[in-house]
């Protein structure tokens, strides 16, 4: 259990998710990527995880001394130092460019604006609604994008169709912690999508982005998937729209960061047993 604790409280499953959706779309086209690109989105995901759980941590203002900081902190500083150098060295060897990746690292900064301890960056702490969408769509720009661009380079019409459906998927999910983190939200003065929308409002989102998941996936024909991957995607929808209702009953640690992040790891797994 303690094994477990640590893999998810230093968000090493969630990078395993990354990847996992990284392998799910390029499946999807019969493509293949290298290990170097699984491995940049690993190592880039635990690297901003932890960079922003340090930042969080520290984003009160308070002072801190540096041995202090140190013995506090020291596992996910080695953990940030260990993913910084390795998505260094997936990056130089998997063929990406600057003009691919920084997007992404410009997305990852912005979304941690309203952490960093300035008084002339705390307008960021009011983006509200932006700020959600700015996570769900780095999530996209780096789990479907990039391994799209590095592996297919004549992009067509279809990309809009899953950087959408990828993106609203993500989306969902990014709702769910907003209303776990409602209360933490307002007492440190962020704001969210969910502290900045009424509670109505945020199920009608949830069941809209659910009526137009579930019935694109009927669209999937259409671009060459066949009918188990239908059966797979409705599948993967429904569960995402159960996760959902039970999150808005008081839930543990355990089930946001293992049940709500493992959406994403389930829907690839689907998607890999259909292609079987």
């Amino acid at each position: 259990m303690r094994v477990l604790n640590f893999i998810l409280s230093h968000s090493i499953f969630v990078a395993f998710c990354a990847v996992a959706l990284a392998y799910q779309i390029l499946l999807l086209h019969h493509l293949s990527g290298s290990v170097f690109l699984y491995g940049f989105i690993f190592f880039s995901t635990l690297c901003s995880y932890n960079a922003y759980w340090i930042l969080a941590k520290y984003s009160s203002g308070k002072s801190f001394g540096f041995r202090g900081f140190i013995s506090d902190d020291w596992t996910g500083l080695s953990l940030l130092a260990i993913s910084g150098a390795g998505l260094i060295i997936c990056f130089l060897k998997g063929g990406m460019t600057i003009a691919l990746v920084a997007p992404a690292v410009l997305l990852t900064i912005l979304y941690a604006l309203p952490l960093l301890p300035f008084r002339f960056l705390h307008f960021a702490r009011r983006a509200g609604v932006l700020k959600t969408v700015f996570l769900a769509f780095t999530w996209t720009y780096v789990t479907a994008y990039i391994p799209m661009k590095l592996t297919f380079p004549h992009l067509d019409n279809i990309v809009l169709y899953i950087f959408t459906r990828r993106f609203l998927f993500l989306l969902m999910l990014c709702i769910i912690f907003d209303n776990r983190d409602i209360a933490v939200d307002k007492v440190r003065g962020f704001r969210s999508l969910a502290t900045d929308l009424s509670l109505t409002t945020v199920k009608f989102i949830i069941i809209t982005i659910f009526c137009i998941f579930f019935s694109t996936n009927f669209l999937l024909p259409y671009y060459g998937l066949s009918i188990r991957q239908v059966i797979a995607f409705q599948v993967s929808t429904i569960a995402l729209l159960v996760t959902y209702y039970f999150s808005t009953r008081k839930q543990g640690y355990f089930f946001y960061y293992f049940i709500v992040d493992g959406m994403m790891l389930f829907s690839a797994l689907a998607t890999y047993i259909a292609s079987i």
